[in-house]
Order: structure tokens, then sequence, then C-alpha cells
């Protein structure tokens, strides 16, 4: 007898110990270390279980609308690499908060307030994916490697799931948005929820709203072979070689045939000019990221910050779920799998979605010329050619739109994420989703 109630009892727990494991575990964050007095928007941190068994728990950072999160946006915000940590987002391109540039003394990175965070117009969720990035992390030894396509469905159930806790916010206008290596995974993403709303999925997400990109990669060969032309035309190739290249390698300057030796010959003139380039930004110095004059400093800040035992206490991260934090996990275990995103933005605009697709027009590990031809490639008539789009009486870049609604921006002076130019990229966004033209 006192063994069948132990038994029972064993069971109990067991069975509690799994649901608990299951739940959606989240926690409201009213202040953060290193930031100067209570937070001043509503910050919710949490995990949420994907797969069969929810082996997998996706980490997330959500932010209300500083306006009115019952009517405002909700924009789903994913950072590229893949491995990089959604903080990237969060505290340089779009979020409410950013690490103060002061040299590292040994005490905790400060945080201070952003005037340009898209948490005016829109309520964002910031996830860490794919799994193994920032503090998502899995339980058991992961039998697949994350790829493309698995992380379209992947993000797909995180999302319903996380309106299934967040229920208030399901009808809300849904955006999807991210910047460089997304650009492979939001149109299929973007797919996977229309096709759920069709098919699986209720509630649907309502995603009529569309989904917005930044120097998105969006195939590879096109992507780096448009860095050529781009080199030429900001002075940093000079014209005999890249009329030599243009001839010689007739426009294919990733994987050359190595019988080719004329080619390779060239394509290592044109390394050599351009191996001390900040691709990310060109007109900024390529330097390490210890040196405090260096603009990429606050990611080495970030990382003490994050690493912090009272940081990843203050944002609920669960003990000894992961090593140490890292900002992108370069070498994340991951399977390539889609090999053009075109595709994916055809049957997208197909399907009525609206989008933007925007470039820093300085960047060059996704040079905007790439980002053009492939659009010019979907074969869409044009509604509102070329123009300057302007803040006050500036040219801040250039814009046109498409008969498929989607509209193509550049940011002048602004480099491979928001970060570079964050004011403007909040105005353009803020008048994207509002329906005004940019």
């Amino acid at each position: 007898m006192a063994h069948d109630y132990v038994s029972s009892v064993l069971l109990l727990l067991i069975l509690l110990i799994f649901l608990s494991q299951r739940t959606v575990s989240s926690s409201i964050v009213k202040s953060l270390p290193g930031f100067d007095g209570p937070l001043p928007f509503e910050l919710e941190t949490g995990y949420i279980g994907v797969g069969k068994e929810e082996e997998v728990q996706l980490f997330y950072y959500f932010i209300k609308s500083e306006r009115s999160p019952q009517e405002d946006p909700l924009l789903l915000w994913l950072s590229g690499g893949p491995g990089c940590s959604s903080i990237s987002g969060l505290l340089y391109e779009n979020g409410p908060v950013t690490v103060k540039l002061e040299v590292y003394n040994g005490t905790l990175p400060s945080l201070v307030a952003t005037t340009y965070s898209w948490t005016k117009v829109s309520s964002i969720i910031y996830l860490d994916q794919p799994v193994g990035t920032g503090f998502s992390y899995s339980r058991t030894q992961l039998v697949n490697k994350p790829s493309d396509s698995g992380e379209a469905k992947r993000i797909h159930e995180f999302l319903h799931k996380w309106l299934g806790k967040h229920q208030e916010f399901s009808s809300n206008p849904f955006y999807v948005g991210g910047d460089s290596y997304c650009g492979m995974v939001i149109p299929a993403l973007v797919q996977e929820i229309s096709k759920g709303n069709y098919v699986c999925c209720k509630p649907p997400i309502n995603i009529q709203q569309g989904y917005i990109l930044g120097n998105p990669s969006t195939e590879n060969e096109v992507d780096n072979s448009y860095r050529i032309p781009y080199a030429h035309g900001m002075a940093l190739i000079s014209d005999e070689l890249y009329e030599s290249m243009k001839r010689i390698c007739k426009g294919k300057y990733e994987n050359v045939d190595p019988r080719n030796t004329k080619c390779l010959k060239l394509v290592g003139e044109y390394q050599k000019c351009i191996n001390r380039i900040n691709k990310a930004l060109i007109i900024t110095p390529e330097c390490v990221e210890t040196s405090p004059d260096c603009y990429m400093y606050r990611y080495l800040l970030t990382t003490y910050w994050a690493n912090d035992e009272s940081v990843q206490r203050a944002l609920h991260v669960n003990k000894g779920s992961i090593g140490e934090w890292v900002r992108c996990y370069r070498e994340i275990p991951y399977n390539h799998d889609i090999k053009s995103s075109v595709p994916y933005h055809m049957n997208n605009s197909i399907d009525g979605y609206p989008s933007l697709i925007f470039s820093g027009d300085h960047d060059m590990e996704v040079p905007y010329l790439g980002t053009q031809a492939w659009i010019r490639s979907l074969n869409y008539s044009l509604i509102d050619d070329w123009r300057p789009w302007m803040i006050g009486d500036q040219i801040t870049g250039y814009t046109r739109t498409y008969a498929n609604k989607m509209t193509f921006a550049t940011i002048k002076g602004g480099g491979h994420t928001p970060e570079y130019k964050p004011e403007e990229t909040y105005i353009m966004f803020q008048r994207w989703i509002s329906g005004q033209p940019l």
C-alpha cells in the first residue's frame, strides 16, 4: 500500500516537472543592472519551448509599444548571423536602450535611453534564434542541425505559442523584420505563416501588413558578385582593374574555375585593394573590437554586460542553461538549405504581402546593387519611380515602389544594419507602417 502511494507521488512529481517544463515561462523586468532607475518601458523576457518534446527553449525579449499597445502593430525582429543574438537589435538597432560607449574600467557597462526606438510606434519581440544563439538552448543533444527552412517552421511554432500566451495581441497588425542573414529565413517564414493561416493554425497570425528587411542576404553568389561593381563605384578599385575583371572573369567572381588563372590573379589584386575596408560600413576604419576608439567597442561592452550574473538574474535567464554568452556564435552548427530567397519573395508578393526592403548605401557586405538586381528580376512594374526621400529639408536616401507592394529604399551613409543610422531608419519604419509614402 505504502509502495503504491510512493509510486503515485513520484509519478505525480514527474508529471508536474514535465508540465512545468512544457509551459511558457515569462517574467516582467522592471529594472536592469547598468540602467539608472526603473525602466521607462514594459519589458518581458522568457522562454518558449518548440519541437516535439519542446526540447528547444527559445529566449525572447518583449517590449510593449510606448504609444498604444492595444492597437499598435506587433513586430517580430530577428538578428542575422546565423547565430547573432537579438540583443543586437535591442541594444544597437531599434530598441529603447543602448550601451553607453565609454572605456571599460572593470565595472558593469552602463545602459542609456535612446531617442529612436521603434517601440514608440510598435510592440517588438526580439527572438534569439536558432538554438544556441544568445540565451536560447536545447535541453537535449540536437539530432538535426538547425537550417533555413527548419527555422521558418520553428519560428512559426514559436509565434503561435507566444500569441497563445499573449492573446491580447492576436488581432494587432503583425510584421516580421530583420536584417543581414535573416533575408534567407524571413521570406520563407512569411510563406509558412501564410500557409498556416489557411491550413492548420488557429488563431491566424495577422500578417496582412507584411515584412521588412534591411541589407538582406538573398542569394550569396549575386550578393557577393555585386561587391566588385560596388567597389568600383565607390572608387576602391581602378577603372582598369574593374574592366579587366568584367572581361576575364565574365561577371563570376565567386568560386572561380582554378584553370582561369588570369581571373584568379585579378581577384587577388581586388582583394589587396579592399582587405582593410570595414565592409559593414566602408567609411569607418577596420579595427579590432578591443579598441575603445572603434565603433564596434560597444560589442565588447555588451559581452561584459550580458555575461554579468546580476544581468542574467534580472533577465530571468535559466541558471546553467548556457556557457559564456557571445553576441555572434559564428561557428553555430547550421545547414544553409535555402540557396535563394527570391522565389519566396515572389510567392509572398503574389499572395499580396507588402514589403519594405532597405539598404544602407555604404554597406559592402550586401551591397544595394545586388539587392536592386534581385528586385529587378521579379519583373514588377514601377508605381513610384526613383526619387529622394526626405527628413525635413534633407535627403535621407532614395526610394521607389513596385506594383507588387514592394518598396525599396536606401539610407544615405548607412551601413549593414540600422544601427549606423538609427534615427533615419526609425522615421522610415514609422512612415511605412502607417501607410505613408516615405
